[in-house]
């Protein structure tokens, strides 16, 4: 049995999308990359085959992990969680106690992680090290250099 995964409505729509993708477009694609590298002769030389080939193997374990992550995802219902505490969902303002810095999150199931867009996962150590704080609160994060001090400043939806 499997671990449970999950998402906001709008992760899972876009993780449906994606392996949908990858079924509809890129499986046909690789598929007909291989039939044509056959075509040009001796395989146990073609280097397109089994690069090919190989790109196959990859793209449908990675169809197989996705579908199994799929069939375990729930959907986590955002109208009726706890702001008083920070939980996956919850955007989260801090403040690093030793430069001043201020810094919003929103905190996500891993697969839906992007800091570029300020989703970060609630298994990174500074998500895992929000999870369960309060407004006031000082959460002492182990990273690489060491132990950041962030204060949580604000949790919202």
């Amino acid at each position: 049995m499997s671990d449970l995964s999950y998402y906001s409505a709008e992760g899972l729509a876009a993780a449906q999308a994606e392996l949908k993708q990858m079924e509809k477009v890129d499986r046909p694609f690789i598929t007909k990359q291989i039939a044509d590298a056959r075509d040009k002769g001796d395989l146990s030389e073609n280097a397109e085959y089994h690069a090919a080939k190989e790109s196959q193997g990859m793209l449908e374990a990675k169809i197989s992990r996705m579908k199994n992550e799929l069939s375990n995802a729930r959907i986590l219902d955002e109208t009726n969680m706890d702001t008083s505490k920070a939980l996956v969902l919850s955007t989260v303002k801090l403040k690093n106690v030793a430069n001043g810095a201020t810094m919003t999150y929103t905190l996500v199931a891993p697969q839906e992680a992007n800091l570029a867009t300020g989703k970060i996962s609630v298994k990174s150590p500074i998500g895992a090290g929000l999870l369960g704080t309060v407004v006031g609160d000082i959460a002492e994060v182990k990273v690489p250099t060491g132990i950041m001090k962030l204060e949580v400043l604000e949790i919202s939806r």
